[in-house]
C-alpha cells in the first residue's frame, strides 16, 4: 500500500483472509452435512434440513453481511459503540422474559419473535468489542488509572456477563470476558490491574460453583468421567470413543457410529468429535491449522492497523473467534470441561454464524486501511 506524504491510500482486500474464512466455511457445511443425517432425518424425513437451514439462513445471509460491512468504514462503529451496547444488554434482559426467551432444556438462550430467532449473546459479543475499543481509544492516557481507566469498563464486562450467565451459558461467559481481558491487555492497562481482575474472576468463579452445585460436579466429572458414566460424564465418554475410534485416518466420510444417538450435540458443541470420528486425527488437523492461520492472520492486521480503535476491535474479533475454537476443540479432546459452546464456521447455528461473518466483514475493512 502506497504512503503519500503521510496520507494512508486504501488498500484491496485481504485476500488470504477471506480464502481462509471460505475455507473453514466450506469444510463446516461438509462435516455438518454429515453430522446432521441422522438428526434431520429423524425429525424431518430427510437427511439434508439442517444442512440446507445452515447453508442458505446462515451461510449465504452471512457472506452477504460479511461483503456489506467490509465496505462500511469501521470508524463508524466507534460512534455507534455505546448504542449497541445498550441494545445489547436490554436483548439480553428479554431472554429472560417469560414468552420471549425460548428455553430449551435449562438453558434459555434464545429470542423467539416469530420469523425471528436468535441469540442475543453472539450480538452482545461483537458489541462489547466495539466498546472497549472505543474505550481504549478514547481513554488511551487514563487506562492505567484502575478507577477512571479500567472500573467503568469492568461495570459493563460484569453486567454482560452476568446476563449471560443467568440463561446459564458459562461458555460463552467464559469466551467475553477473556476476549475482553485480552483486549485490556493489549490496549496497555498495568499488569497489577489484570492480575486484580484474574483473582476478582476466580473468586466470581468459585462464587458461581457454590451457587450451582452441577458446575462442580461438571469440573470434578471432567477430571474423572467415570463419576457419572449416564449423566454429565456420557458426553465426554462418548467423544473420547468417537475420537479414539476415528484414528489417525478416520471412518471415512458419512461413516460415523456415534452420531446414531449416542453422542449428543452432534451438530452442536460435539461436532469436531464426528469430525475426527470420520476424517481422522490427519485430516481434522486441518481445521485446527486453518484456526490458527486465522488467528495468526487477524493478529498481522491487528499490527497493521492505522489507529488504536482498529488495533483493538482486530485484537478483540480474533480472540473471540481463537478462545471460541480452543475452549470447544479442548473439550472435546479432554483438555477442558465441557461448556457447551460451538465451534466457529461448523457447528450448527445460523444466527451465530451471521454475527461472526460479520466481523469478519470488519476485520477486512480494517486490513483495507492497515498499513504496508
Amino acid at each position: 500500500m502506497a504512503i503519500v506524504r503521510g496520507r494512508l491510500k486504501q488498500a484491496s482486500v485481504d485476500y488470504k483472509l477471506t480464502a481462509i474464512v471460505l475455507a473453514l466455511l466450506g469444510i463446516g457445511l461438509i462435516i455438518l452435512y454429515s453430522a446432521s443425517t441422522v438428526l434431520s432425518f429423524s425429525k424431518f424425513g430427510n437427511n439434508t434440513h439442517y444442512f440446507f437451514s445452515q447453508l442458505t439462513q446462515g451461510v449465504l445471509i452471512g457472506l452477504v453481511c460479511m461483503y456489506i460491512f467490509s465496505k462500511i468504514d469501521y470508524h463508524r462503529w466507534q460512534k455507534l459503540a455505546p448504542l449497541l451496547i445498550i441494545i445489547s444488554i436490554v436483548l439480553l434482559a428479554l431472554v429472560l422474559v417469560p414468552g420471549l426467551g425460548f428455553k430449551v432444556g435449562n438453558a434459555r438462550r434464545w429470542l423467539d419473535f416469530g420469523p425471528i430467532f436468535f441469540q442475543p449473546a453472539e450480538i452482545a459479543k461483537l458489541a462489547l468489542i466495539f466498546y472497549i475499543a472505543s474505550w481504549i481509544d478514547k481513554r488511551k492516557s487514563e487506562i492505567n488509572d484502575f478507577y477512571y481507566g479500567i472500573i467503568p469498563t469492568l461495570i459493563i464486562i460484569g453486567a454482560i456477563a452476568g446476563l449471560i450467565i443467568l440463561q446459564p451459558d458459562i461458555g460463552t461467559m467464559l469466551v467475553v470476558t477473556v476476549t475482553a481481558f485480552v483486549m485490556l491487555f493489549v490496549g496497555g492497562s498495568r499488569i497489577k490491574h489484570l492480575i486484580w481482575i484474574f483473582v476478582a474472576g476466580i473468586v466470581a468463579m468459585a462464587i458461581l460453583i457454590k451457587l450451582e452445585p452441577y458446575r462442580l460436579h461438571r469440573l470434578t466429572t471432567f477430571l474423572n468421567p467415570d463419576l457419572d458414566p449416564q449423566g454429565i460424564g456420557y458426553q465426554i465418554n462418548q467423544a473420547m470413543v468417537a475420537i479414539g475410534s476415528g484414528g489417525f485416518f478416520g471412518r471415512g466420510y458419512t461413516e460415523s457410529r456415534q452420531k446414531y444417538n449416542y453422542l449428543p450435540e452432534v451438530m452442536g458443541d460435539s461436532i469436531f468429535a464426528v469430525t475426527v470420528e470420520e476424517l481422522g486425527f490427519l485430516r481434522s488437523g486441518l481445521i485446527i491449522g486453518l484456526f490458527l492461520i486465522l488467528a495468526f492472520r487477524g493478529l498481522m492486521i491487528a499490527n497493521r492497523a492505522p489507529d488504536m480503535f482498529g488495533k483493538m476491535l482486530a485484537v478483540g474479533i480474533i480472540s473471540w473467534i481463537s478462545f471460541q475454537a480452543l475452549i470447544n476443540i479442548g473439550a472435546i479432546i479432554g483438555v477442558l470441561p465441557l461448556t457447551g459452546i460451538p465451534l466457529p464456521f461448523v457447528s450448527y447455528g445460523s444466527s451465530a454464524l451471521v454475527v461472526l461473518l460479520s466481523a469478519i466483514g470488519i476485520l477486512l475493512n480494517i486490513s483495507k486501511h492497515a498499513n504496508a
